[in-house]
């Protein structure tokens, strides 16, 4: 059974800007689901879903249907209703995997889940360069140890989450900052992972390694349905314990 993959975008800069959407004329969102599709081909079920569409695209249904969702936000994060963050928290700590994607940090719904303000220093115009500081984890796998973003917008440190329960990536830019680009946690059935590379007047989303560690993230953070077992009731007696069939 293929892993069924929501990918959500704000899908805003894409109508507004020229510039982004000369890069991106699928928007965003349909450049990330193009990735996950070129690296993992029929293990994965990809469908979109965007801010501007009723219920933000993600009905009952769609999120019920959904093993991981990636999740790109920047400008209209305030947007976002409150119960539609609800019901994917509630599905992330259900088990569905949640892959959140460069100034979806501020999203309501990371937020939530981290629990801190996830706040970081940033400017623009810069070039990235990406270390792989964890090569067993199975997010790197087929990434090099060293790759350059020529074109990206710079996070720093200090970034205000929880301490990762693994880091993957670390990155660090032209005017000698460093940051914490690739973060894995796990919050109740759920796993999460952020990766920060993505700003949307580049065409990071193009990037092969870039495509590569989110098709990685997929499959890390999916989390197969459990079997069903059938179960029986059992009684304490004096003779010990003995199931609801065994009983006179």
């Amino acid at each position: 059974m293929p892993i069924r993959v929501t990918v959500w975008g704000e899908n805003y800069h894409e109508q507004k800007n020229e510039h982004i959407r000369k890069i991106y004329p699928n928007g965003l969102h349909g450049a990330i689901a193009e990735g996950i599709k070129s690296h993992l081909g029929e293990e994965a079920e990809v469908r979109t879903a965007t801010q501007d569409q009723d219920h933000h695209g993600l009905t009952d249904d769609i999120l019920e249907q959904t093993d991981v969702m990636t999740w790109w936000g920047h400008v209209q994060h305030h947007l976002v209703d409150d119960a539609i963050v609800a019901k994917v928290y509630q599905r992330v700590l259900s088990g569905m995997g949640l892959i959140v994607l460069h100034s979806g940090h501020w999203s309501k719904i990371f937020v939530k889940l981290m629990g801190t303000t996830c706040a970081l220093r940033w400017r623009d115009d810069d070039s990235e360069t990406v270390f792989t500081v964890n090569p067993g984890h199975p997010i790197a796998h087929n990434v090099p140890p060293v790759f350059h973003i020529p074109e990206q917008e710079m996070y720093g440190e200090y970034f205000d989450i929880p301490q990762p329960d693994e880091l993957v990536f670390l990155s660090s830019f032209k005017g000698g900052e460093v940051f914490r680009s690739g973060c894995c946690f796990t919050r109740g059935q759920g796993r999460i992972f952020f990766f920060s590379p993505g700003h949307e007047t580049y065409p990071v989303y193009h990037q092969d390694e870039v495509k590569q560690i989110i098709a990685n993230a997929v499959k890390w953070s999916y989390n197969p349905p459990k079997p069903r077992y059938a179960t029986s009731t059992c009684v304490h007696s004096p003779l010990g314990w003995m199931s609801g069939s065994e009983q006179s």
